[in-house]
């Protein structure tokens, strides 16, 4: 059996058993500074908060955002797992309230290179989240580099974060125009739901969503959806600069609610019983698969 055919197995198998997989969120932006990391990890902290088990998946290798957030610096990444033999638990490192992180590390950058034995060991160790996690975030790096456009069209579901701010907008758009261009992405298969943060009010928001939207839709008929957005509070500030989850450290605040209501929108049940999902071993397996083999 040759590397494709052992990859298109693994996808198989996968797709057979859909109760065991987890659900694959995967978050992006146009550009940096938008506070993608921190709507990850703030996402992770209320889905904790309804007993769903989460890991959080750092495949921004250039930077080190979430372990920032959750104040520790992991033992190993993914580089560990892929080279030097260790298991996946080894690679998993716990923050608070027990949510899981995985560095990606150097070893993103790596997944180019890869034979076929590593390729099919790594898919292996990855399928055993399906079974540690309910939910896992993937949080790339910024913008429309090759390696995020992979993570994004082997994805079934994608928060696109974005704000007011008028570069924020247009390199959103650039990132979904890439996007909807990309030989691999399938729409049909795909969900992408845009926040709008760092708003001064929820009209804001809408507007700002409003704003993408009907760019998107005239030149790119791209289906989006509203998932809501997050208001820029001093106490978000604050707890940034204390390098704490804001739904943690202070859950009645108003930044901290509207996390609280995307969550719930997002573990809707009826919606989420409609997601594609193929879980963590399926996902990366298209990935590598769209780099390697297609």
């Amino acid at each position: 059996m040759d590397q494709a055919e052992r990859l298109r197995s693994i996808i198989k198998q996968n797709q057979m058993t859909p109760p065991q997989a987890a659900r694959v969120i995967t978050v992006t932006s146009g550009k940096g500074g938008v506070g993608k990391s921190n709507v990850s990890i703030n996402l992770a902290v209320e889905f904790k908060k309804i007993g769903k088990r989460v890991i959080i998946f750092d495949a921004d290798f250039g930077l080190a955002n979430i372990e920032v957030m959750f104040g520790t610096v992991p033992k190993n990444n993914l580089a560990d797992l892929i080279y030097k033999g260790a298991g996946i638990r080894d690679v998993i490192t716990w923050g608070p309230m027990d949510i899981g992180f995985i560095s990606g590390g150097s070893g993103i950058a790596g997944l180019t290179n890869l034979g076929s034995d590593y390729i099919n060991y790594l898919v292996q160790q990855l399928s055993e989240l399906d079974s540690l996690a309910d939910v896992i975030i993937i949080d790339t790096g910024a913008g429309i580099s090759d390696s995020v456009m992979e993570f994004l069209v082997s994805s079934g579901e994608i928060l696109l974060v974005t704000t007011p701010e008028p570069t924020s907008i247009t390199d959103s758009y650039s990132l979904l125009k890439a996007l909807k261009r990309h030989n691999r992405f399938s729409e049909e298969n795909s969900q992408v739901k845009v926040i709008s943060n760092k708003v001064s009010t929820s009209a804001e928001g809408q507007q700002l969503f409003n704003k993408l939207n009907t760019v998107v839709m005239r030149y790119l008929r791209l289906n989006i959806e509203y998932l809501g957005c997050i208001p820029q509070d001093k106490e978000l500030s604050d707890a940034v600069m204390q390098q704490s989850p804001i739904c943690i450290s202070n859950p009645n605040a108003a930044s901290s609610k509207a996390f609280r209501d995307i969550s719930m929108t997002l573990m809707d049940i009826p919606h989420e019983s409609t997601v594609y999902r193929r879980g963590m071993a399926g996902f990366f397996a298209s990935m590598v698969r769209g780099r390697r083999v297609m």
